[in-house]
């Protein structure tokens, strides 16, 4: 299965694009040179259509999978004497981008107001670049965010409702509603509260430490388990809930959404077990792995995902599953992987491939998510940091 497209952008910033760009397909190359799939020469052109032009740097702009921030991230797997001093200085930079929107998100807390998705999220926001920092094992910037985090789960008042502080105002598109006039929680790994949670536990495992971290973590999990429906192998999390049904303290739908690394059980599920591990909760981490296993044996959520990629697909609910695995209490999920692999294989050749290249919409993920086993279980390279799942 060939992974090769024309390098032609399809808009501004496509170069410096971790999501849909150059960045995440020159990821998936530095990481198949690093594991000696390739050599370097299939790597060469996507880095340089990855930094052609300047970087995008605006403070605002900048998150995870979106320019300073995601060429940076994938230098970090080529291992060059240029990329080496590449870093240097886009570290520094990122060091003051992070400050810039720390000192934004506290003014923000500070008047009351509630916050956007894009100032704690994992693709946009602190959350991303927490893991950059958490990647790079810088630890002042990772204590920094850290901190935020811890007060981002302090409990608000909004409209006599008792909401936590990363309750967003905005939509899940980011467009006015009516359905959304209240905000919404969000729950998924990619843009809700299970990404800030994988970071506080991630760094609590490896030791990185603030004052009332463990207690954060606590706070998220006890929401979590709130809104947990079902108990087992039969449990699942909503993606998001309205105002509405954070009030009515029940949700207005009848089942689990689609299984997906970004919003679904699998991406919530993880987070969870790896909360469990960072603070020795071995009944939370065994409940968030009953949870897992449950869904991807459970064929009428998988009949839900209606594409192979990363983010939504077949290739985000393997790397779940996959991480997941390596860290279970026994070997359920791993038993599970040849079997995803297999409805993967199905997809793509009654599908074909998506039209696009990148890594979390196109077909650099699904490669990526295809050096995690069942055969190369060993040979990754930890490139799914940015994903929050490498614990």
């Amino acid at each position: 299965m060939g992974h090769d497209a024309p390098l032609t952008p399809t808009r501004p910033g496509w170069g410096q694009s971790l999501y849909s760009g150059a960045a995440g397909v020159a990821l998936l190359h530095a990481v198949r040179a690093r594991t000696g799939e390739e050599d370097r020469d299939a790597l060469r052109p996507w880095a340089a259509a990855m930094v052609k032009g300047p970087i995008q740097a605006a403070a605002e702009a900048c998150g995870l999978y979106e320019g300073a921030p995601a060429v940076a991230y994938v230098l970090t797997f080529t291992h060059t004497s240029t990329a080496t001093r590449a870093l240097a200085t886009l570290d520094t930079h990122l060091a003051d981008v992070t400050r810039h929107r720390i000192k934004r998100a506290h003014a923000r807390i500070d008047r009351g107001v509630l916050p956007t998705l894009g100032e704690y999220d994992l693709i946009s926001g602190l959350t991303g670049l927490g893991a950059y920092h958490l990647h790079r094992g810088r630890k002042t910037e990772l204590q920094d965010v850290l901190a935020y985090l811890v007060r981002l789960t302090e409990p608000t008042t909004a409209e006599a409702q008792h909401l936590p502080d990363w309750w967003t105002v905005d939509s899940p598109d980011l467009r006015p509603s009516p359905r959304w006039l209240g905000g919404h929680g969000n729950f998924g790994l990619a843009h809700g509260i299970a990404g800030p949670l994988a970071l506080l536990a991630t760094a609590l495992r490896h030791g990185h430490t603030v004052p009332g971290q463990t207690q954060a973590i606590t706070r998220i999990c006890d929401w979590l388990d709130h809104w947990r429906t079902g108990t087992g192998s039969h449990t699942w999390w909503p993606d998001l809930i309205t105002r509405a049904e954070h009030r009515q303290g029940e949700l207005q739908r009848p089942g689990p959404r689609r299984p997906s690394w970004c919003y679904g059980t699998p991406g919530i599920a993880r987070a969870q077990q790896l909360a469990g591990i960072a603070l020795g909760d071995h009944d939370r981490q065994r409940q968030a792995e009953q949870a897992l296993a449950g869904c991807v044996a459970d064929d009428q959520q998988l009949a839900q995902l209606t594409d192979a990629c990363l983010c939504h697909g077949w290739a985000g609910l393997i790397q779940t599953v996959f991480r997941a695995a390596a860290d279970a209490t026994d070997d359920e999920l791993a038993a599970h992987l040849p079997r995803l692999h297999a409805r993967l294989n199905e997809h793509l050749d009654h599908n074909g491939l998506p039209d696009g290249a990148g890594l979390m919409d196109g077909t650099a993920g699904i490669h990526l998510a295809r050096l995690s086993g069942p055969i190369n279980t060993t040979r990754t390279a930890p490139w799914d940091r940015c994903l929050l799942l490498t614990g």
